[in-house]
């Protein structure tokens, strides 16, 4: 890479997702210390998904996730695919019985990932482009939010190994991204396409093979030693409604005032409008500039995947961060992003700080904020999708 790509530094770029990562602890840290009964994270926006996944997991002692049944609960147990489970089950084995000690254990090996995925951007877009990653706002109240920064840091690192020519890399990385979150699995598409319409289709075939490898690897000993565990993950996201942060939940909420109900016939909606939107902005792209390199798909595939899916938990927007450092580096459309995102968080949580009748009092935001907040995040992502069909600057292409 030219050095005028790299006027920013990889020590500058580290040392901006660690001032990141800083802010985002010190937002986290109320919640990862002290008792939740006080209402801490909707007043002080705090909340993270890991100190309850301690125990709605059931992580502690010697009960190992899809081999061991779940003790009978009023909650869910051994949702979360496998790589993630695990993962939380190594830290619950170093941390002990204390959901603090779990907190950290966690939350070093997510500010690690973020650390990996900065390097990746790094080496293929410059330091400067690495800040749309580095310096995200979302990036610092979602890094602990949930475990989504594992598979970011899994699926970057294909992305970056196909634009490097490292097939076989790239799909053992997405593989593993798979089976820690399945939207990597999403990325195998267009950079399989890329490779058949460059007329290199055995390096297509071997990212198919490797990325099937790996995830089968990994999950068949599971699927075949604890079916029903392992199964767990499937059938609980078949059977989960509309998620309070998704257009489902918007227009439902809109048209019936009850949530949407049929979960059947939103699961396939879901599915024909993600299929069906994601073959028309491949079309007009393609249209506009045929040439265009074919893994630049991942960003609008994984953007439409976001919109279309009945489910939007707020940690998924870093999802998409490397992305615009990827395919789509416009520091408007970045920061439309980033506010409306966020604003889309600050009403949620606040918005459930009503809903809980333990503080009556609490001065937290109406439901009507928390979906203008989602409607407004959804046009700046269709906007996005359009700049990007737009766009005409190369993305990275490296030698092999």
């Amino acid at each position: 890479m030219p050095a005028s790509k790299r006027a920013i530094g990889i020590g500058v770029v580290f040392l901006c997702v660690a001032g990141t990562l800083a802010i985002g602890h010190a937002i986290k840290a109320p919640c990862a210390h002290g008792d939740w009964s006080d209402g801490r994270p909707y007043t002080w926006l705090c909340h993270t998904d890991i100190i309850p996944l301690f125990g709605n997991e059931q992580l502690y002692g010697d009960r190992l996730p899809y081999l061991d049944p779940c003790a009978e609960t009023d909650g869910t147990c051994d949702e979360y695919p496998i790589l993630t489970i695990w993962m939380m089950r190594f830290t619950a084995s170093v941390a002990g019985p204390e959901n603090t000690r779990f907190f950290y254990a966690n939350a070093i090996l997510l500010w690690l990932a973020a650390l990996w995925t900065a390097y990746g951007l790094y080496t293929v877009v410059g330091g400067r482009r690495a800040l749309y990653f580095a310096l995200a706002p979302t990036l610092a109240i979602y890094a602990t939010l949930n475990f989504d920064l594992l598979a970011v840091a899994l699926a970057t690192g294909g992305t970056v190994a196909y634009i490097r020519r490292r097939d076989v890399t790239s799909g053992i990385l997405l593989g593993l991204g798979a089976a820690a979150k399945l939207y990597p699995a999403l990325l195998i598409i267009p950079f399989v396409v890329g490779r058949f319409r460059g007329r290199e289709p055995d390096r297509g075939i071997h990212l198919i093979w490797a990325a099937a490898g790996t995830w089968i690897a990994l999950n068949l000993p599971f699927a075949l030693a604890g079916t029903t565990g392992w199964l767990e993950f499937f059938s609980y996201n078949s059977s989960r409604p509309a998620d309070w942060d998704s257009l489902w939940f918007l227009v439902c909420e809109q048209a019936t005032g009850l949530g949407c109900t049929n979960t059947r016939l939103v699961n396939i909606g879901s599915l024909v409008l993600f299929l069906g939107w994601v073959a028309i902005v491949w079309a007009i792209k393609g249209r506009r500039q045929p040439g265009f390199p074919r893994w630049t798909l991942g960003f609008p595939i994984l953007v439409l995947f976001l919109l279309t899916n009945k489910v939007y938990s707020p940690q998924y927007s870093v999802w998409l961060l490397p992305w615009f450092a990827l395919a789509l580096p416009n520091l408007r459309l970045f920061i439309a992003f980033e506010a409306a995102d966020i604003a889309v968080f600050v009403t949620r949580f606040s918005w459930f700080g009503l809903l809980d009748e333990r503080h009556n009092g609490f001065a937290g935001s109406p439901l009507g904020a928390f979906e203008a907040a989602i409607f407004v995040r959804a046009l700046v992502l269709v906007v996005c999708v359009v700049a990007w069909i737009r766009r005409r600057e190369p993305p990275p292409e490296l030698e092999p």
